[in-house]
C-alpha cells in the first residue's frame, strides 16, 4: 500500500526543516564553548533516542526461536552498541583541554632557570630499511635541547644499522631475542640506559617518525604535575594512507586518525583519561620503573602502559601540537594489520586481571572511558550487517527490521542528518559522509573476525609489526579484498534486480520493499567505492609542495626557477618557457638550507623540469631536516566534500 503523496511531502518538509535548523546551529555555535557542545550534543541525543525508541517499539517482530525472528534482534543488538557508543561520545566531547598555554608557561620557566631535565630518546626499530629509519634518527639527533641522548633500539640485530649509528653519532642498542616484542625492546633499553645516562625522562619514537626540533622544549615542562607520568603528542603523517591515496583524495579528506587525535584525545584529557598511542610520547623513568617496566602482557603496549600507570594513580597528559610526523601504513594489508592489532590489544587489556574491568584500582570514569574504546571496535560487526541486510531480505525474505520508507524518513533520516552535521561541527570539519563510511567499511570484516577470534583465544596471536618502506612503484590489486567488496556490491545489485524478476515478486512494491531497495542501493554504492580502494595506485618517494625561488646552474649558465616540489631524491622546477635542457643533462640546484645539490634532468617540458637529486650525506641530512621536521602538510587538515567527490569521480573514470 502506497502512502499518500501529502504524507510523503509532509515528512520530507519536516526533514528539510530539521536539516536547515541543524545547519544554522552548526553555523552559529562555537565548538570551543562547553555550553554549545552541550546544546548540540543534547540535540543529537534527542534525535538518536527518538530513533532508538522507534526501533524498539515499532520495528521488531514478536520474538520466536526461528531464523527470521532471531535475525532482527541480532541486528538490533549490534545497532544498539553503535547507538550507545555515539551517545557516550557526545558526553565525552562535552569537555576538552588545550595544554598549549601550560606548555608555554613551563617552557619559559625552564628556559629562565636552565634546569632542563636530561632526556633519553629511544627509537624503536624492527626491520625498517635505512631510508625509513634515517628519517627518525637524523631529526632526533638535531633536537634543540641541551641534554638529550639518542638510543637506536634495534630488535633485528643489523650490522649496517650499528655502522650507520656510529657514523651519525647515535648510540646503538640490541638484544639477543625479541621476547616481549616492542615492550621487551623498551625494557632492554630502560635497563641498559639506567647504567649509563639514567635520564629521568624518556622520549619514545617509532622508527618512522621524525620529530620537530622543539619537541622536548614543548613537552618536558608538563611533568611539573606530579600526576603526569606520560606526555603524549599527536601523530601526523607525511604520506597519504592507502584509502586516501587510492581514492586520490589526500588533499580533500583527512586521515581517519585525525578525529581521534585532534578531537577525542583532548576531550579524554579533560576527563583525565587520555592515553598513550605508542610513539612521540615522553614518560618518566621512575614511574615506569616503579611498576616494573613497560608492560608486555598485551600486544598494544601503549594503552596498556597508560592503564597500568592509572592503576598507580598517574595520568597521560595530551599536548595537541604537531611535534612529529611519521609514515602512515602504505598498503591495505599493512593498514588492516595495524587496525586489527589495535583492536586485539584493546580487548586483551580489557581482559587482564589488572585491567580496567577487573582490577579494583580504577575510577568509574576510567572504566567508562575504556568501555568507550572497546565499543568503538564492537561497532564494526554492525557495519558488516548493514551491508548484507538488504540482500538477506530480498533473497531469503528476512528483513533486518520491519519498517517502511516513510517511517524511516520520519525517524531515521533526522537522526542521520543530526549525526553527520554534529560530527562535522564538533570535529572542525574532519568528517565526510560516504568517505568516513568507506573508511570504516575497509576494516569492518577483518576486525569482526578479530573480535570473534578474541572471544575464543584472546591471547593467542603474536605481535605483528606494520611493514613500512619498500618498493611501491607499481599498481597492485588486493584481489581477496576486491572479491569481497565486489561480491557484496554485486549481491546488492542482484538483490535489486531480483526484486523485479523474482517469480514470487509481488505485483505491487510495498513500502517495506521500497525501504530495502534504497538500502540495497546505498550498500552497493559504499561497497563499490570500497572495491575501488582495493586497486592500489603506485607510490613514488615522498615529495612536498615548496613553492620557493631557486637558482639553477646548467651548461655554464645560471638561471632562476621556482622549486614546486621537493623530495629527498627528486624535485620539480617551473622554469621560463623555452629554457634549454634535455633529459639526462647534469644540473645543480641551490636549495635553501641545503646548498648546491647536484642533479640530473629526468623529464623536460616547455616550462617544467623534473630532476633526480644526488645529494651527499650532509646534504641528505639537511634535506631530511628541511622536509620532515617542519610543518609541511601534504595531507588535508580539514575535509572538503566537493573536492573529495571530484577526486572520487576521477578515480572511477580512471578505473573504467
Amino acid at each position: 500500500m502506497f502512502e499518500a503523496p501529502q504524507d510523503v511531502s509532509a515528512v520530507l518538509t519536516t526533514d528539510l526543516g530539521i536539516l536547515i535548523g541543524l545547519l544554522v546551529m552548526a553555523g552559529l555555535l562555537d565548538r570551543a564553548s562547553a555550553a554549545a557542545r552541550a546544546l548540540f550534543g543534547a540535540t543529537l541525543s534527542v534525535f538518536i533516542l527518538c530513533y532508538a525508541a522507534w526501533r524498539w517499539h515499532d520495528t521488531l517482530p514478536r520474538f520466536e526461536l526461528s531464523p527470521e525472528r532471531i535475525w532482527p534482534y541480532i541486528f538490533f543488538l549490534f545497532e544498539t552498541i553503535a547507538i550507545a557508543y555515539t551517545l557516550m561520545s557526545t558526553i565525552i566531547l562535552l569537555r576538552f583541554k588545550n595544554r598549549s598555554h601550560e606548555a608555554d608557561r613551563e617552557e619559559a620557566r625552564l628556559g629562565a632557570s636552565g634546569e632542563w631535565p636530561a632526556v633519553d630518546i629511544f627509537i624503536c626499530t624492527y626491520n625498517e630499511p635505512q631510508d625509513v629509519v634515517e628519517k627518525s634518527i637524523v631529526p632526533a639527533l638535531a633536537v634543540d635541547y641541551p641534554n638529550a641522548t639518542v638510543w637506536v633500539c634495534d630488535d633485528t640485530r643489523r650490522d649496517w644499522l650499528r655502522a650507520y649509528c656510529d657514523e651519525v653519532g647515535a648510540r646503538y642498542i640490541t638484544r639477543p631475542d625479541n621476547k616481549g616484542a616492542k615492550a621487551g625492546n623498551l625494557n632492554n633499553a630502560l635497563a641498559l640506559t639506567a647504567r649509563h645516562t639514567n635520564a629521568p625522562i624518556i622520549l619514545v619514537l617509532d622508527a618512522d617518525f621524525a620529530v620537530a626540533p622543539n619537541i622536548l622544549r614543548r613537552t618536558v615542562g608538563l611533568f611539573h604535575d606530579e600526576r603526569a607520568a606520560v606526555v603524549q603528542t599527536p601523530q601526523f603523517f607525511f604520506n597519504a594512507d592507502p584509502i586516501q591515496h587510492n581514492l586520490m583524495a589526500a588533499e580533500a579528506w583527512v586521515d581517519d586518525q585525525r578525529i581521534f587525535f585532534d578531537v577525542f584525545q583532548p576531550a579524554k584529557d579533560a576527563w583525565g583519561c587520555a592515553f598513550c598511542v605508542g610513539t612521540s610520547f615522553l614518560v618518566r623513568r621512575d614511574r615506569v620503573t616503579e611498576m616494573g617496566g613497560f608492560p608486555h602482557d598485551a600486544i598494544c603496549e601503549d594503552i596498556n602502559l597508560t592503564y597500568s600507570l592509572m592503576r598507580h594513580g598517574y595520568q597521560t597528559h595530551w599536548l595537541n601540537e604537531r611535534l612529529s610526523a611519521g609514515l602512515s601504513a602504505e598498503g591495505l594489508p599493512e593498514y588492516i594489520t595495524q587496525r586489527t592489532r589495535w583492536c586485539l590489544g584493546t580487548m586483551q587489556v580489557a581482559l587482564l586481571k589488572d585491567g580496567p574491568f577487573r582490577s579494583p584500582h580504577y575510577t568509574l570514569m576510567q572504566r567508562l572511558h575504556y568501555l568507550h574504546g572497546v565499543m568503538n571496535w564492537l561497532c564494526k560487526p554492525f557495519i558488516v550487517l548493514m551491508l548484507v541486510a538488504p540482500s538477506i531480505y530480498w533473497f531469503f525474505g528476512m528483513p533486518a527490521f520491519y519498517a517502511d520508507y516513510l517511517s524511516f524518513l520520519r525517524y531515521g533520516v533526522p537522526a542521520l542528518l543530526a549525526l553527520w552535521i554534529y560530527s562535522g561541527w564538533v570535529s572542525g570539519q574532519r568528517t565526510l559522509p560516504l568517505f568516513m563510511e568507506v573508511t570504516h567499511i575497509m576494516t569492518a570484516l577483518p576486525i569482526t573476525f578479530t573480535l570473534a577470534s578474541a572471544a575464543v583465544r584472546p591471547f593467542g596471536r603474536p605481535f605483528k609489526v606494520t611493514d613500512k618502506g619498500g618498493d611501491r612503484s607499481i599498481s597492485t590489486v588486493r584481489w581477496r579484498m576486491a572479491a569481497g567488496f565486489g561480491g557484496i556490491a554485486l549481491m546488492s545489485a542482484s538483490a535489486i534486480l531480483w526484486s523485479f524478476i523474482s517469480p514470487s515478486a509481488a505485483t505491487e512494491i510495498s513500502p517495506l520493499d521500497y525501504f530495502n531497495l534504497v538500502w540495497a542501493g546505498i550498500a552497493m554504492l559504499l561497497t563499490f567505492v570500497a572495491f575501488l580502494v582495493c586497486f592500489e595506485r603506485p607510490r613514488g618517494a615522498e615529495e612536498f609542495r615548496i613553492e620557493e625561488p631557486v637558482r639553477v646552474r646548467a651548461a655554464g649558465l645560471t638561471y632562476d626557477a621556482v622549486l614546486a616540489r621537493l623530495g629527498l631524491e627528486t624535485a620539480l622546477l617551473r622554469i621560463d618557457a623555452g629554457r634549454p635542457g634535455s633529459t639526462g643533462d647534469p644540473v645543480d640546484v641551490r636549495i635553501e638550507g641545503v646548498g648546491w645539490v647536484p642533479a640530473r634532468l629526468t623529464d623536460v617540458s616547455l616550462d617544467v623540469q623534473a630532476l633526480a637529486l644526488a645529494p651527499d650525506p650532509r646534504q641528505r641530512h639537511a634535506l631530511i631536516l628541511r622536509l620532515f621536521t617542519q610543518a609541511v602538510d601534504p595531507i588535508a587538515r580539514t575535509a572538503n566534500l566537493a573536492v573529495a567527490l571530484r577526486s572520487l569521480a576521477a578515480r572511477c573514470f580512471r578505473a573504467a
